[in-house]
């Protein structure tokens, strides 16, 4: 009697966990769950770009070209600008990596004399002072980084 009973829950069982796992498959593709909105001003880098302080942003004219630079979480990117206001980042300069979790806790940008030089250090969670990987580094042109 007590092995009736057990079949149809069991059957009921197995019925959830197949509808959960379809289910759950079925959203994969759905543009409601894609981790890029759809309005460009919304990415996480175009919001990061307009609340950037100035001082970690250089916006000018280095080695004859425009050049838009911008440090973010201990990292240096190349910003373009993009149509519909979006902007599109590219990794230049950051720390060497380091096994376990780190937060930035060293950042800054000194523009002068046709350089740009850049001080990044990451410090691991639970470790005093500062830095399990850091550097700083210099470019003339925002293209071509010299580790100092």
């Amino acid at each position: 009697m007590l092995c009736a009973m057990r079949l149809p829950m069991l059957r009921t069982l197995y019925a959830l966990s197949a509808f959960t796992a379809l289910a759950s498959l079925s959203g994969c593709d759905l543009g409601i769950f894609s981790s890029e909105p759809s309005d460009p001003l919304l990415s996480k880098e175009a919001i990061a770009t307009r609340e950037a302080p100035q001082e970690l942003v250089f916006q000018g004219v280095l080695g004859g070209e425009p050049t838009f630079l911008l440090v973010h979480d201990c990292e240096v990117f190349r910003v373009e600008r993009k149509e519909g206001g979006g902007v599109q980042w590219t990794s230049l300069v950051k720390p060497d990596f380091y096994p376990l979790w780190t937060s930035c806790m060293r950042q800054w940008m000194k523009v002068e004399n046709g350089t740009i030089t850049v001080e990044l250090g990451r410090q691991a969670f639970s470790a005093g002072g500062c830095c399990a990987t850091h550097g700083k580094w210099r470019t003339v042109d925002g293209r071509n980084w010299k580790k100092l």
